[in-house]
């Protein structure tokens, strides 16, 4: 009679200790960096200009990243973007797809529009867009 007891205990704790470890959240940041390339000149070219490893700054950049309106749209725009950048782990033995995102800066510097990857698009408040601002520019 125990030992039937045992084993339905033991079932029970391996099928519970499963469903924790999969339902458990990732790590919301695993040491990650921005690395932030700018626009030189008057052709598609960019040159690396920024990278930013303080974690508060890139968890912020983050949440901007996926609070963001996304929509599926395929843009294109007069000129080249004014900034490009993408997220990157800090341990290299990490490998995950590297997303693009591309920023052009209104003229008056108040707001961004921004791709992530080729077919989405997103423009951001002031407030968000100043905040970038701070931190992928000057």
């Amino acid at each position: 009679m125990l030992r039937k007891y045992t084993a339905s205990l033991c079932l029970l704790i391996s099928f519970l200790l499963c469903i924790v470890t999969g339902c458990s959240p990732a790590i919301a940041n695993d040491e990650q960096k921005i690395i932030v390339q700018k626009w030189v000149g008057n052709e598609n070219k960019y040159e690396e200009y920024k990278e930013i490893s303080d974690n508060q700054q890139v968890l912020y950049v983050k949440r901007i990243m996926d609070e963001a309106n996304w929509r599926d749209a395929h843009v294109e725009f007069v000129r080249p973007a004014d900034y490009q950048f993408i997220f990157q782990f800090k341990n290299p033995t990490i490998e995950s797809k590297a997303v693009l995102y591309s920023v052009w800066v209104s003229p008056k510097e108040d707001l961004f529009e921004m791709t992530q990857g080729e077919q989405e698009f997103t423009q951001l408040s002031k407030k968000e867009s100043a905040r970038l601002l701070e931190i992928i520019g000057e």
